[in-house]
């Protein structure tokens, strides 16, 4: 399925997140490891093993289209839940995907309608991102009204 995305590194996500809570988006928060293993044949086909709140682990794969600064378009799999990862790494080695780093992350989603805000808050390495996906209108629009939150400090 289509992924349309901007995605961009911030300061402090508090601004962010108070706009999700002021226009009632419905928060869910996730502590996640992430591995991301990327293609030895194409540096836009990735693999990601996700574990979430050291419980559930999921594969993805992500092929992405188009990545601009902000912008990225994307063709994303089905998340499958794991249980032997043994056989994941096995899989992965077969089809020449090498690891590529290593994420530790708070990960607060803020959902209304069909459009999402993935806020995170990186420990390793350390940093701060918003990414905001849905539908490409209101997530341009979305984009618009938010894009100079951090300066204006709203």
């Amino acid at each position: 399925m289509e992924e349309y995305e901007y995605n961009f590194k911030v300061k402090s996500i508090d601004p962010y997140i108070n706009y999700c809570k002021k226009n009632n988006y419905i928060e869910q928060i996730v502590k996640q490891n992430r591995i991301v293993y990327e293609s030895s044949y194409n540096d836009n086909l990735i693999a990601r093993i996700t574990t979430n709140n050291n419980e559930e682990t999921i594969l993805d794969f992500k092929n992405v289209n188009q990545n601009d600064d902000l912008l990225k378009i994307s063709n994303e799999s089905l998340p499958l839940k794991v249980d032997n990862l043994e056989t994941v790494y096995s899989i992965l080695d077969t089809l020449n995907f090498k690891k590529k780093s290593n994420l530790l992350r708070t990960r607060y989603i803020y959902k209304k309608d069909d459009f999402t805000f993935e806020i995170d808050d990186y420990t390793e390495p350390v940093m701060k991102v918003v990414a905001i996906e849905g539908n490409k209108s209101k997530v341009d629009q979305i984009y618009n009204e938010i894009k100079d939150m951090e300066d204006s400090n709203e």
